[in-house]
């Protein structure tokens, strides 16, 4: 960048102060090694070298050279998905006006890939970097070119605005996977060639097969391994070594595209089929099926909404699970109850997790008033977790359990844990949903008598749970 001293003087003050916090900003990207992405030493490993002395492109991260419709990175964790993804989208806004950015939730595209530390904001140089506008879900750049922020969460809020190109992140954990990618392609029709480009950890959806073989699909797979000298030590150690061999860790870290698992606890094939878009309006009862963490460090608490249907189908309705201290997985836990309108918190009792109990009833009485008595029922789960498991399994196979939207991290544990291989260490999640759903199928499942739902609204003749009709009502608020 040259200017005259002649260009200088002409400059508004305010033209002179931008000049000054770019020129900052180009220091600080020279002190911090950033380099330019491309390299043109042909098949580059992305490692330095004279000329590129920072992090930059391997050939693998590079877009390939040909008209293709979908560039589809399947790659496991730490390959530099996220990196790839943002330089893309940076390049695309240098010649393009309009363009969408899309994650699986709204936090997701925001936190990922605008503010991440391999998202837009950290990447792009300093003399083409976005302004972020939160409250208008876009980032500007200095040429006028223009991304809008989207989620995956929210597919109606794609219907209509048109966009030249865009980057989508985790297409295989958006919940409404099929709805939301079907409406972002009907935006895709600025300029000659609307372009898309798909970063992902893979997973055996019918849409990710469908693109994998698409011929006007670029597809380029990579593994963490491929990127292993850019990742931390403790990266190395705690997630590497800990899935390394393992089937979640062939999805994970080796980015194959898994079919089903003979001896695994569910078939995706199982759950595809029984998926649905939206639970029915006339829930008999909804229940939250809680799986306590144990004493290792980073367990997740299991937290899932199951809802049965007056079909006598189990609906799981929300997959709540995380990590969290004692006191913050009692509040999630009676926050889905309240938000749910759910009747009872089903949880496990063994494996030295009685504590859970006293926390939860404390907390609840905080919540509610000592007068309230919380409706919670603990779970013996001596039972071996294969054998408590194998009904819920067998529902799957019939049809009778239904997924409302994609579960991707619940749906993992159901895919590829194998009883057989480790019959005393069943996932978090996946416990959770069984505590759930066994508990409506041993209350309900006794007669096969037509049960009025205790929710239906009187004097309405609706029948609708109040918790699905309060989200029905915000989403078709929102897609007006």
């Amino acid at each position: 960048m040259r200017l005259t001293r002649a260009e200088l003087e002409r400059m508004s003050p305010a033209d002179l102060l931008r000049l000054e916090e770019v020129l900052e900003q180009v220091v600080q990207d020279a002190e911090g090694g950033k380099v330019p992405w491309r390299c043109g030493r042909p098949g580059c490993d992305g490692k330095p070298h004279p000329g590129r002395n920072g992090r930059h492109a391997r050939a693998s991260q590079l877009a390939p050279e040909w008209e293709w419709d979908v560039w589809m990175l399947l790659a496991g964790r730490g390959f530099g998905k996220t990196r790839t993804g943002a330089e893309w989208a940076i390049e695309k806004a240098r010649t393009l006006d309009r363009g969408a950015l899309i994650g699986p939730t709204a936090a997701d595209t925001r936190d990922i890939l605008v503010q991440g530390e391999s998202g837009i904001l950290a990447c792009a140089p300093a003399t083409f970097r976005p302004t972020y506008n939160p409250s208008k879900r876009q980032l500007t750049y200095p040429n006028g070119a223009i991304q809008t922020l989207y989620s995956a969460d929210e597919p109606n809020r794609l219907r209509g605005p048109q966009h030249g190109y865009g980057w989508f992140d985790e297409l295989a954990a958006w919940r409404y996977i099929q709805e939301a990618w079907d409406m972002a392609q009907l935006g895709m029709r600025l300029g000659d060639h609307p372009q898309i480009c798909v970063t992902t950890t893979p997973r055996p959806l019918p849409l990710i097969k469908l693109l994998a073989k698409d011929p006007m699909t670029a597809l380029t797979k990579g593994t963490t391994y491929d990127n292993l000298h850019n990742l931390a030590a403790t990266f190395q150690r705690a997630v590497v070594s800990k899935y390394e061999g393992t089937t979640l860790g062939r999805q994970e870290l080796n980015a194959e595209v898994l079919s089903d698992l003979p001896g695994a606890l569910v078939a995706m094939r199982h759950i595809d089929g029984a998926r649905v878009q939206q639970a029915p309006d006339n829930l008999i009862d909804i229940v939250v099926g809680m799986d306590p963490a144990g004493t290792g460090a980073g367990d997740e608490t299991g937290l899932v909404v199951v809802g049965r249907g007056p079909d006598g189908k189990s609906y799981v309705l929300h997959d709540g699970s995380e990590k969290l201290s004692p006191n913050d997985a009692a509040n999630r836990a009676w926050g889905l109850l309240e938000s749910w309108s759910a009747t009872l918190l089903i949880v496990e009792d063994n494996g030295g997790k009685d504590w859970i109990e006293s926390v939860l009833k404390a907390v609840y009485k905080e919540r509610q008033g000592a007068l309230h008595t919380a409706p919670l029922r603990r779970v013996n789960a001596s039972q071996g977790k294969r054998l408590r498991a194998q009904p819920v399994a067998m529902r799957y196979e019939q049809g009778r359990v239904c997924h409302v939207g994609s579960f991707p991290d619940l749906e993992d544990q159901l895919t590829t844990w194998i009883p057989e291989e480790d019959p005393t260490m069943s996932p978090d999640r996946l416990d959770a949903m069984v505590h759930a759903v066994a508990h409506l199928m041993r209350k309900y499942d006794r007669t096969e008598t037509r049960m009025l739902s205790p929710h239906a609204v009187k004097g309405t003749g609706t029948g609708i749970h109040p918790a699905i009709a309060a989200r029905r009502a915000a989403a078709e608020r929102r897609a007006s």
